[in-house]
């Protein structure tokens, strides 16, 4: 009988191995995604998200969402030869390095519409940019954007949005709070995740509630104050961000902005944010800016005049 057990042993150790043969080279569990110790998805780290690729699709591209390797290799050949000479407040040797690829060859940042590009502005979106192009609303330092005023960037958003540097994002997260940190000019906002509603209080990154959806951190944000301005927007702006961490080192992220007084229809983004092994470095932004403000403010009563 021992003999008879001893030789089913061998028998299923034979076959366990032979199955293992058998399987596909290279093949590996399925990655799954850590959790925090109170069960959450996990999503801390640094990220960045620098891309060569526009928000809006070139018009030329218009067909084209995706483009081949030798199409996409021109068209970073000839950003990067454009760039060397332009005059810029940080030239390209400060740039982050994915500034120089496109994303997974991507024409456009832009998802929906499906032409790549934002939808059309409103007819009071054209009359308030006008008025910024003539200098109208700039009467003192108060009016100038947030940006300008070492404030607030917009690459920190909401909603994140690649620039030409500094392109980083980190993820803290408890029980009841997840806090996203961006060091462009130092932005940190604290997404409460408990299922309180929103507050009633304006603020120039907007008041944001968290939830989970599966593997998902849906972020919705309202009441923006009139001063964020995402691309003209107005406070009437209405964001729903979503993180979905895909592997190891990249987090999907999706987000949607509607402004009924801004465009014609909501529109969607999306990009990978990956993980980097590199700390954040402080940004010092209001070093020497001074000048800046005071051209600006000179160049506006003059075009007002």
């Amino acid at each position: 009988m021992r003999r008879h057990h001893h030789l089913a042993r061998l028998a299923l150790v034979s076959l366990a191995a032979a199955m293992l043969a058998a399987a596909p080279a290279g093949q590996s569990k399925p990655w799954k995604a850590p959790r925090t110790a109170w069960g959450d998805p996990d999503l801390q780290g640094i990220y960045n998200y620098a891309t060569m690729t526009p928000l809006e699709r070139p018009r030329e591209m218009a067909a084209k969402p995706v483009l081949s390797e030798a199409e996409a290799a021109e068209y970073e050949r000839q950003v990067l030869a454009r760039q060397a000479v332009t005059n810029n407040t940080a030239g390209p040797d400060w740039w982050d390095l994915g500034t120089q690829r496109l994303v997974d060859r991507r024409s456009s940042l832009i998802v929906d519409p499906e032409d790549g590009r934002l939808p059309p502005l409103t007819e009071a979106a054209k009359a308030r940019a006008a008025a910024r192009r003539r200098g109208e609303l700039t009467e003192g330092p108060e009016d100038l954007g947030l940006n300008v005023r070492c404030l607030l960037w917009t690459i920190a958003g909401p909603p994140l949005l690649p620039g030409v540097y500094n392109n980083n994002v980190q993820f803290v997260q408890t029980r009841d709070y997840v806090g996203i940190f961006s060091e462009m000019i130092h932005d940190l906002r604290i997404v409460p995740t408990d299922g309180r509603p929103h507050g009633t209080v304006p603020r120039w990154m907007g008041d944001s509630r968290g939830h989970w959806e599966g593997a998902t951190l849906v972020v919705d944000t309202i009441n923006f104050t009139p001063k964020t301005e995402f691309r003209g927007s107005t406070e009437q702006l209405h964001l729903v961000e979503r993180f979905t961490r895909v592997d190891a080192n990249t987090i999907d992220y999706r987000f949607t902005a509607e402004d009924p007084s801004t465009w014609t229809r909501a529109w969607t983004g999306q990009f990978p944010l990956k993980r980097t092994d590199q700390p954040l470095y402080e940004y010092a932004c209001h070093e020497g800016n001074f000048r800046s403000m005071e051209g600006l403010l000179k160049g506006a009563a003059v075009q007002r005049r």
